[in-house]
Parts: C-alpha cells; sequence; structure tokens
C-alpha cells in the first residue's frame, strides 16, 4: 500500500471522529435548553409511576367504589332465613349458573332466593350475563304462614344443595339441621302472635254479575292489584283488598257473585291509625251502593260507634311488628307473612 492510500484513509477516521464528536456536542446543547424549559417531574407517568393516592386505570381493574356500588342491594335476611353455601371448585358462567338453578324456587311451602359471589368481587341477587361467579348461596325461609321450616323442607333444599355442588365440584357449607328447626319453630311462635286479618262482608240480596260487582269497586277507587282489586295506600301498598266469595277478582269461575268481602291483611298493609275505620267507611258506601247488608268477621251486622275502638287495638298490633322487627307493608314482613 503506497503512502498516499494510507494518508487518505486516516484522514478519513479522523473526518468521522470529528462528525462523531460535533453530534455529541449538539446533543447535548439540546438536551442543556430543554431541560431549562421542561424540568424533570419528581413523578413521570411515561416511566410507570404515579403520584400517592391515584390509581392510574389499566385493563380489568375498576375503581372499589364502583366495585361497591355493583353490588345488588338485597341480601340474606338472618332473622328470617337460612342459608346453604356453595362455594366452585373453578369459577362457573352466569349462563351454565342460571340454567341449573331453573327449577329452584321453593323447598316445599318456603321460598328459596339465590345469591352469588362474582369472580373478583360483587354480590349478586341476579345473575347478570358474562359474569363468573366463585360461590352461590341458597336462602330459605324459616317460616311463613304454612308453619315453620319442616325437616322435610330442609332435606329438600339440601338435597338441591348437593345437585348443585356436584355438577359443578362444589363444597356445601350450612348449619346442622336441629338449630335450623330450632330457630324456625321460634320464628314462627313469634310470628303467630304477631299475625292479624280482619275481614268485612258484604252480604247480597241476590247474584250480582262479576262485571256489575268489579265495576262499582272500581268506581268507588278500587284498583286492580295482581289477581286482586286493593284499596291502595299512596306509597303503592294495598290497604285491603277485596275478593268474590272468598276468591280473588280475577280467579273466578262463575259469572255470578253473592257476596264480597273485604280483607285488611295487617303484616302487608302500612300501619295506619285508621286501619279499620277506613275499611269500614268504605263498606257502608258499597252496601248503600249495591244493597247489601254489611257485616263483621263474626258474620253480625256492623255496628256503628266501634271503628275507633277496633283502630286503636289494630294500631297496638302495628306497633307490635315493627318492634319485633316486621315492619307492616315492608318487604320483610310480606315475605314472612305469606
Amino acid at each position: 500500500m503506497s503512502d498516499l492510500q494510507i494518508g487518505l484513509i486516516l484522514l478519513g477516521v479522523v473526518l468521522i471522529l470529528v462528525v462523531l464528536l460535533f453530534n455529541w456536542w449538539q446533543d447535548r446543547r439540546i438536551r442543556q435548553k430543554m431541560q431549562e424549559h421542561f424540568p424533570e417531574r419528581e413523578h413521570d407517568p411515561l416511566m410507570g409511576t404515579a403520584p400517592p393516592g391515584r390509581r392510574e386505570p389499566g385493563f380489568g381493574l375498576r375503581d372499589p367504589e364502583e366495585e361497591l356500588a355493583a353490588d345488588d342491594p338485597a341480601e340474606v335476611d338472618p332473622g328470617s332465613e337460612v342459608v346453604i353455601d356453595i362455594s366452585f371448585a373453578q369459577p362457573v358462567a352466569s349462563e351454565l349458573l342460571h340454567a341449573a338453578v331453573q327449577s329452584v324456587h321453593t323447598a316445599g311451602n318456603k321460598p328459596v332466593r339465590i345469591f352469588a359471589e362474582r369472580e373478583g368481587g360483587g354480590h349478586r341477587a341476579r345473575l347478570r350475563p358474562n359474569e363468573n361467579y366463585v360461590s352461590m348461596q341458597l336462602s330459605v325461609l324459616l317460616a311463613n304462614r304454612s308453619g315453620p321450616l319442616t325437616d322435610i323442607e330442609w332435606s329438600h333444599l339440601w338435597s338441591m344443595a348437593q345437585r348443585l355442588a356436584e355438577r359443578f365440584d362444589g363444597v356445601i357449607e350450612a348449619p346442622e339441621q336441629e338449630q335450623v328447626m330450632q330457630h324456625a319453630k321460634q320464628l314462627d311462635a313469634l310470628c303467630a302472635g304477631l299475625d292479624a286479618q280482619v275481614g268485612l262482608t258484604l252480604r247480597l240480596q241476590g247474584t250480582l254479575p262479576v262485571s256489575e260487582a268489579a265495576r262499582v269497586l272500581k268506581e268507588v277507587g278500587f284498583l286492580p292489584y295482581g289477581t286482586q282489586l286493593a284499596w291502595m295506600a299512596d306509597t303503592g301498598i294495598p290497604r285491603f283488598t277485596v275478593m268474590f266469595d272468598g276468591v280473588p277478582v280475577q280467579d273466578v269461575q262463575s259469572a255470578g257473585v253473592d257476596r264480597i268481602d273485604l280483607l285488611l291483611d295487617l303484616p302487608n298493609s302500612p300501619s295506619d291509625e285508621q286501619a279499620f275505620s277506613r275499611m269500614a267507611s268504605v263498606g257502608r258506601d258499597l252496601a248503600g251502593r249495591l244493597n247489601a247488608v254489611l257485616l263483621d268477621d263474626q258474620g253480625r251486622p256492623l255496628p256503628d260507634g266501634t271503628d275507633h275502638a277496633i283502630d286503636a287495638q289494630l294500631l297496638d298490633l302495628y306497633a307490635r311488628l315493627g318492634q319485633a322487627g316486621f315492619e307492616a307493608g315492608t318487604e320483610r314482613a310480606v315475605r314472612v307473612f305469606s
């Protein structure tokens, strides 16, 4: 290699070094100017850190307050229900669980409510699409007007729980049967002393067409409520209801009616200082319209002047219901006194 070639190579290397040094110097000068205008922050969100007290959004994560708000408000009532808990080995899709519990509504004469815990947290009183559940609870009423929960009804519920546990490889937890039966009898005895229904009867002079009787009742202010006609409170709860010949109005099969019954069901009606006198007043008005005789629940003509005394007795029962935790007309009272 000649001296000229060697010289050219050395010159090229020097030029490359000069260019690299110049680029480094330019980059360093630009960085310094940027730092003067934009000083480095203590928390750089691009570096994955965040100020204390703030939670950055992330895939699959929800704010804790949103999770809490997502809970269904309805819960098991430990005072009137007993629960069989089933924990699943693996989360179960809502579609599968819904199909499995389609027939789970009652255990004998006792209604059964279903609750579930969502994977990741969240209480459900009803199953929702596109969710998975890690456990479920079968909650059965301890007592109602058919009496206390029986050992046969408890065994029926236990069998349903076992089938669900076997289907989803679950584990069952429940109180001892003897303890459940004792609790059921205690609740039944308590409610027996609080239950009360007061009736009045309109004895018609002859058979009246059902359509005509219904028309007159609606004229005075009765409204449809389920299969019945009811005198409604402002809260949307019936004060008292009507039956034709002892049958709810919409269930009557005959074309005519001979007797119209007014029924005040205390636990299922809102507390009222004039509960009886209000019903008696409506009954007397109907008696005049229908040329009927108004009778008390003993089958005797209802005398004047007794309404307020009966009001006072019923008001005492309303108070006792509230003191026992069964405020008249509430969902809890309606569930037990049914």
